[in-house]
């Protein structure tokens, strides 16, 4: 038994050099900083939050409206370009959206945006908001922008 003793004898503890400073608590903890992220400022120091909104897929829409005869929901029709999956020629889908219409000022034909909200019912999860025609507004422009009278316009 003094044998074995004497062969694994080890020096003491306290005459060991330890290879890494982080045994024992060696290195105090504020050495250390938090992960963070790309978004997150660089010096936690300051304290300006930037505000990044989520995102959110199909946030809004265009489409025509084609059922307007229930109460406060209108019926819009979306139509998009998807490549063919064989034929990979641009195809037309077309996809029905019941959209809440709360003053019922939707007709058949108009033209709307719709933006997603909180869900209205089982199937309504978007908002009706009109949209400016833009053909309206260019033969406005047409006529203003050139300001010279036509010479069936000018008296003699």
């Amino acid at each position: 038994m003094a044998f074995t003793h004497s062969l694994l004898q080890l020096p003491p503890i306290h005459s060991l050099k330890l290879s890494t400073p982080f045994l024992h608590g060696s290195t105090p903890l504020s050495l250390f900083s938090k992960p963070t992220s790309s978004l997150t400022s660089p010096t936690p120091q300051s304290h300006s939050f930037t505000f990044l909104p989520p995102i959110r897929a199909m946030k809004s829409i265009q489409g025509k409206v084609v059922c307007a005869t229930n109460d406060k929901t209108v019926a819009v029709e979306v139509v998009r370009l998807a490549p063919h999956p064989k034929y990979k020629r641009r195809v037309r889908k077309r996809k029905k959206f019941q959209a809440h219409d709360p003053d019922n000022k939707f007709k058949v034909g108009d033209i709307v945006q719709l933006e997603k909200t909180r869900p209205i019912s089982k199937t309504k999860t978007f908002l009706a908001v009109p949209v400016l025609n833009r053909n309206l507004k260019k033969k406005d422009t047409e006529k203003e922008e050139l300001g010279i009278p036509l010479e069936s316009q000018q008296q003699a």
